[in-house]
């Protein structure tokens, strides 16, 4: 019991480049995202001499901003990937279900 209108979409051309699109770019941030986010633990537990040395005449050390960094990464690949979803991929899915309901 399949449904022609699935059959349909899964062998749509279109279907098929959406799918490699949109898993490629999320393969290629989520290893951008580890190789930040565990990069910085590596710092944490191999270079604390590093992370501890202060900036200036404060108290703030270089592992704030550093940190900080990790976190405002973490929110601007969000962002990129939302804007790619709504933008481009979207589109593709639009055109898919165009195409399917013909």
């Amino acid at each position: 019991m399949s449904d022609p209108v699935v059959d349909k979409i899964l062998r749509n051309p279109k279907y098929q480049e959406l799918q490699s699109k949109r898993n490629s770019f999320g393969v290629l941030l989520s290893i951008l995202m580890l190789v930040v986010y565990y990069g910085y633990i590596a710092l944490i537990a191999f270079n604390k001499p590093f992370l501890a040395k202060p900036m200036g005449a404060g108290v703030t050390t270089l592992g704030i901003p550093i940190g900080m960094a990790v976190i405002i990464f973490t929110i601007v690949i969000t962002g990129i990937y939302v804007r790619r979803a709504n933008g481009e991929f979207d589109q593709l899915t639009k055109e898919i279900l165009k195409d399917a309901a013909k």
